[in-house]
């Protein structure tokens, strides 16, 4: 699953760290979801994108090929 996590994070202008932190997760899980090398449960998804200011649907890319 891809998503727009970095360059969301990016255009507001605020680190990893400061995202984790909205999240209420580690930084590592920023990075890895970043890099999708993770992917969030529904619950992790919901605090990332609220945390964006975004939805779900716009924050994360489902490819059902």
């Amino acid at each position: 699953m891809k998503n727009k996590i970095k360059d969301l994070r990016i255009k507001l202008g605020i680190t990893q760290e400061e995202l984790a932190q909205k999240a209420g997760v580690r930084r590592e899980t920023i990075i890895f979801l970043e890099q999708g090398k993770y992917n969030p449960s529904l619950r992790l998804a919901h605090d990332v994108a609220k945390s964006l200011k975004t939805s779900i649907d716009k924050l994360f890319i489902f490819d059902c090929k």
